[in-house]
């Protein structure tokens, strides 16, 4: 297993386009939260009732895209240049294979996450008190002092870091990068969409609390917990679900299809 991790590893940072799109995870996650906190303005306490901690982590929403291509030319990159054979030739377990590159993209996942969450974190800090959002209005600075925003915070590396499994098993079940793209994002963003689509608030709760992204977005949550669709914490163990299924299924057609 250790030779199997240095080598996905060493593929992992000789490719250029890697660090490139964690720069881009951090960048994406970074420009949009603060584009929200800078839209977002509280000229008194009444009527001001946004959830802060989540309006400055609502980069995140464009980062899982980016994380999202990065998990995904990790495997079908291989796959694309024939180098997967090479790979399985070295690597004859193919479970072994899948583990390291789980392990080495979610670990540089959870690294460029991290990063992303606590410059999101910094730039609400920043922005929001200019924008009206301050103690005489009802809103404590925003500190991960704060057990709520700490939650959401971690949590949200925590999210990046599912999309990044779930992604990873998704392109080893489909193997082509744009196929495999269109299928990740389509399964994150095509939920909200339904959302908006369904008339029965039942059902739109339902779809909600079995979303991939919609779900697992919940953790972010810092207001108004007990109307949620589904708790935060419950939330991200939907997502983790998907992420499980999916890399599941990816390691089983692994194991059963030719390279």
């Amino acid at each position: 297993m250790r030779d199997a991790v240095h080598a996905e590893w060493t593929k992992l940072r000789t490719v250029a386009s890697t660090g490139w799109l964690l720069l881009g995870v951090i960048a994406a996650t970074v420009t949009l939260s603060s584009a929200a906190a800078t839209a977002l303005t509280c000229t008194s306490s009444v009527g001001c009732h946004p959830d802060i901690t989540k309006v400055s982590l609502t980069g995140v929403d464009l980062g899982q895209a980016v994380v999202a291509i990065v998990a995904v030319l990790a495997v079908s990159g291989e796959y694309g240049t024939g180098m997967i054979r090479t790979t399985l030739a070295a690597v004859p377990r193919r479970t072994t294979v899948l583990a390291a590159k789980a392990a080495m993209v979610t670990s540089a996942v959870l690294a460029a996450s991290t990063v992303a969450v606590l410059g999101s974190v910094l730039a609400g800090q920043l922005i929001l008190p200019g924008h009206g959002f301050t103690p005489e209005h009802g809103y404590p600075a925003l500190s991960l002092a704060d057990g709520t925003v700490l939650r959401a915070a971690v949590g949200s590396v925590l999210y990046l870091a599912l999309i990044a499994m779930l992604s990873l098993g998704i392109a080893t079940a489909v193997r082509d990068s744009a196929a495999a793209i269109g299928v990740v994002l389509g399964l994150l963003y095509l939920f909200p969409i339904l959302v908006r689509v369904v008339s029965s608030p039942s059902w739109q709760r339902h779809l909600e609390q079995v979303a991939p992204m919609s779900a697992g977005l919940e953790i972010q949550a810092s207001t108004g917990l007990r109307s949620l669709p589904i708790s935060p914490w419950a939330g991200l163990g939907v997502l983790a679900a998907w992420a499980a299924a999916a890399l599941l299924a990816g390691g089983l057609l692994l194991r059963l299809r030719d390279a």
